[in-house]
């Protein structure tokens, strides 16, 4: 729509920008609101049943007249299906108060409980994922990729000297970015991948790296030029950390740890903090990422460098743990395993509610 040429205040701009940030604002607001009015009505169904089944030896075939009532009553309401009034069900027996841990879960959205309370049976590494969800503003996709990567166990993980060389609190929030190890089956490599290779591959698929690598980097550079007394040296990987306010050197390394590899990331680091780093950075950092690693052989020659620095280990192909794999249920597998549940109690006795 064409706008009229009228003259307008000096001030104009800066207030329509004022007014647009106010009604986002609201908009955000009422969003939240929505969300934390949803939650806690899914969560008062979900006790309901609860409550009923106790009560009433409530079965499947009840759900599915609840649902089929509620949704010939609110037509355009999503939500009200079989299904979702299970997953209801299964979140009040779950999460009694409406928490997840200490996490209020009205703070999320709806299905990222659903996979938040089917997919991790331990509470505490719940109320983990569901912080990092918060903090990170992870989408549902993502969630389930962590998830299933296990990072609660990888995070903070690799082998530092942070607490040696870099002031608290920074050498804490430095360490917690690391992770051990690092997860690389995505570029559809084999264990026998060359550095160059790995490099190449890791800059062709960019935003899974980042993710892996997690919240807060951004890419500076491959193979980034040094110049040192008319010499050329060049960092595999070259990285800004924007919540650490410093400079992040990742150095690729197919084979296993060696000591002398350390000695080297220290040289890049120092000449990034005499070339590169701004006067209000924060000290420059590093990380080797090996194809495997000693602790005690990395721990000894990490304590003799000068630089911050950590070293991990990277997968280029990896199995999920049985353990793991077997011991969560899946979406289906849970809707299946309530099914039954409901079934048993529909067979157990007879119920005058029950809607046969």
């Amino acid at each position: 729509m064409r706008k009229n040429n009228i003259q307008l205040p000096s001030d104009y701009a800066d207030w329509i920008s004022n007014l647009k940030q106010r009604i986002a604002g609201a908009r955000q607001r009422a969003l939240f609101a929505a969300n934390e009015e949803q939650i806690h009505l899914y969560h008062d169904i979900g006790l309901d049943i609860l409550e009923r089944q106790k009560l009433h030896g409530w079965g499947a075939k009840v759900i599915e007249r609840v649902s089929s009532d509620l949704r010939e009553s609110f037509p355009e309401m999503k939500g009200l299906s079989t299904s979702n009034l299970k997953y209801m069900r299964f979140f009040a027996q779950e999460c009694p108060d409406c928490k997840i841990g200490q996490q209020s879960a009205d703070q999320l959205p709806w299905f990222h409980i659903v996979t938040l309370i089917t997919k991790i049976a331990e509470s505490s590494i719940r109320e983990w994922y569901a912080e990092k969800t918060l903090e990170q503003a992870w989408s549902r996709d993502t969630l389930l990729v962590q998830i299933k990567n296990q990072l609660h166990l990888r995070q903070g993980a690799a082998i530092t000297n942070f607490k040696q060389r870099l002031s608290l609190p920074h050498a804490g929030l430095a360490a917690e970015i690391l992770k051990d190890p690092y997860h690389f089956d995505f570029l559809g490599l084999n264990d026998e991948a060359q550095e160059l290779d790995i490099e190449k591959a890791l800059i062709k698929h960019i935003t899974r790296f980042l993710l892996e690598l997690g919240a807060g980097f951004a890419f500076v550079g491959r193979q980034f030029r040094l110049e040192v007394d008319g010499d050329e040296f060049f960092i595999d990987l070259l990285f800004y950390h924007t919540r650490l306010k410093c400079y992040v050197v990742v150095e690729l390394k197919a084979t296993a740890f060696k000591p002398e590899h350390a000695g080297q990331l220290n040289f890049y680091l120092a000449a990034v903090d005499a070339q590169i780093k701004a006067s209000d950075d924060k000290p420059t950092i590093g990380l080797l990422l090996c194809k495997t690693r000693k602790r005690l052989v990395a721990e000894y020659a990490l304590s003799g460098i000068d630089k911050p620095m950590g070293v991990a280990e990277y997968q280029l192909v990896r199995a999920l743990p049985e353990a793991f794999g077997t011991c969560l249920p899946t979406i289906e597998e849970l809707e299946a395993e309530l099914s039954r549940d409901f079934r048993g109690n529909d067979t157990a006795k007879d119920k005058p509610d029950n809607a046969n």
